[in-house]
C-alpha cells in the first residue's frame, strides 16, 4: 500500500510540475508578443499568485511524501505532518475559493492553459486531499498546529495589499494585483470590500486546517496520549 501511494505521489507531483511549466511558458509567450510588457515585473507576478505558490508546495510536498513512504515506516515525521497539513489547506482553499470567485475570470497572468488551469485549480487539491484522507502515514496533530497553517497566508496577504498599490504594470499603467477581488478599485467599497473577501477566506482557510487536524486526530484512541497533546 505504501509504495502505490509513493508512485501516485510521484505521478500527481510530476502533472503538477507539468501545469505550473505549461502555463508560465504560455505566459512568457504572451508577454513576449507584448512590446509594453515588463517580463521581469510580469515574472515576480507569477509566482506571487497564491495558487501558484501552493501548487509548487504541493509538488514538494508530494515528492517528499512519496520518499518517506519508500525510506520509512510508520508514521510520517512531525515536521512533514506538519508541512502536509498545511499544504493541503492551502491547496484545498485554492479549489474553493477558485471554483466560488474566480472560475471563468481571466487572471493577469496571460492567455490560460485549459487543461493545466483544471490541474492547478481542481486536480491537484483533489489529490492531496485524497492523499490526507488516505494515504498511510499521516500522524495525529495536536490544534496548535493551525497557527503554523495560517503563518503563511498572512505573509502572502500582507505582502500582496502592500506590493499592489506600488506595483504598476506597465501594460495599463495601473497598479497590479494576482486577484480581482484584493484590488480596491474593483468594488464601490474598495478597502472594505478587499478587508471582507480576506476575512472570508481567512475563515475558509481557518476551518479546512482545523478539519485537516480533527482528521488526523481520529487516530487518538489508538495513539499514545503525548503525540496528540493539546
Amino acid at each position: 500500500m505504501r509504495a502505490v501511494f509513493a508512485v501516485l505521489r510521484l505521478l500527481g507531483a510530476a502533472a503538477i510540475v507539468a501545469a505550473v511549466v505549461a502555463q508560465l511558458l504560455r505566459s512568457l509567450e504572451v508577454w513576449g508578443q507584448d512590446p509594453s510588457a515588463d517580463v521581469g515585473f510580469l515574472l515576480v507576478g507569477f509566482f506571487s499568485f497564491f495558487t501558484i505558490d501552493s501548487n509548487i508546495a504541493a509538488a514538494v510536498v508530494l515528492l517528499l511524501g512519496a520518499g518517506i513512504l519508500l525510506l520509512r515506516r510508520g508514521d510520517d515525521p512531525r515536521w512533514f505532518a506538519v508541512l502536509r497539513l498545511c499544504v493541503v489547506t492551502y491547496m484545498v482553499v485554492t479549489g474553493i475559493v477558485y471554483n466560488l470567485l474566480l472560475r471563468g475570470i481571466e487572471l493577469p497572468q496571460g492567455s490560460t492553459v485549459p487543461w493545466s488551469n483544471e490541474v492547478l485549480h481542481v486536480v491537484g487539491p483533489l489529490l492531496l486531499l485524497l492523499d490526507w484522507l488516505l494515504a498511510p502515514g499521516r500522524a495525529p496533530l495536536p490544534w496548535r498546529a493551525l497557527w503554523a497553517v495560517v503563518a503563511f497566508p498572512i505573509v502572502w496577504a500582507v505582502y500582496t495589499l502592500v506590493r499592489g498599490p506600488l506595483a504598476i504594470d506597465s501594460r495599463t499603467g495601473e497598479p497590479w494585483y494576482p486577484y480581482p477581488f484584493l484590488n480596491p478599485a474593483n468594488s464601490p467599497n474598495g478597502y472594505l470590500s478587499v478587508a471582507f473577501y480576506v476575512v472570508l477566506i481567512a475563515l475558509i482557510i481557518g476551518a479546512v486546517g482545523a478539519g485537516a487536524i480533527w482528521v488526523s486526530r481520529r487516530r487518538a484512541r489508538t495513539a499514545p496520549a503525548s503525540a496528540v497533546a493539546e
